[in-house]
């Protein structure tokens, strides 16, 4: 059973086991977060990869040494820029998928996470292709600072870039890329 715990956008931490903590600081942020809880509380296999029910899949907003850019890899599937990240595949723990699939998809040596509390959460809808029907995603992220290596697209990317925070919109609309920029400052302020 995943319980959360703490009062609705008072600035305090709520935790969900497999996803860790997070502090909902919008109406966007509680309403997110509420619904990938209850997702996994009423969903047995939420960490599994079932197109048939949806999933929660692990991201990393991966940032550079300097802090001033963001690792994006341009989604072989989708054809968009987005951050890293992948599923679950029945690993009840969103926190180390991402920082696995971190690894896996950017050819980096060394990367450090900055916080093991979330920083953002997105549910989105895959679209259907020819194997799998249209399912939900229930992302969960976490942000990284990249300390040692060369990037190197994987199989699931067509590129890889460091993108400039300042110049994020220049590369991609996804809102869900974009919230980056509104949460970074903020979020860094209070990891200390």
């Amino acid at each position: 059973m995943v319980t959360a715990v703490g009062p609705n956008m008072s600035g305090q931490q709520e935790y969900c086991a497999g996803l860790g903590g997070f502090v909902p600081k919008t109406p966007r942020d509680h309403d997110m977060w509420q619904r990938i809880v209850g997702f996994c509380n009423s969903e047995p296999k939420a960490f599994d990869r079932d197109p048939a029910t949806g999933h929660v899949t692990g991201s990393a907003f991966v940032l550079s040494a300097d802090r001033r850019s963001v690792l994006l890899c341009h989604h072989r599937k989708l054809d968009r820029w987005l951050q890293l990240g992948g599923h679950c595949d029945g690993l009840a723990d969103a926190y180390f998928t991402a920082w696995k699939e971190a690894y896996e998809e950017s050819g980096l040596r060394r990367i450090r996470p900055l916080s093991q509390r979330v920083i953002d959460v997105d549910i989105h809808m895959i679209p259907q292709t020819p194997r799998e029907v249209a399912h939900l995603h229930y992302d969960v992220r976490y942000l990284f600072v990249a300390e040692a290596g060369q990037i190197a697209a994987s199989a699931e990317s067509k590129a890889l870039a460091w993108v400039p925070l300042n110049r994020l919109q220049e590369v991609t609309d996804a809102p869900s890329v974009l919230v980056l920029t509104e949460k970074l400052d903020a979020f860094l302020a209070d990891c200390g």
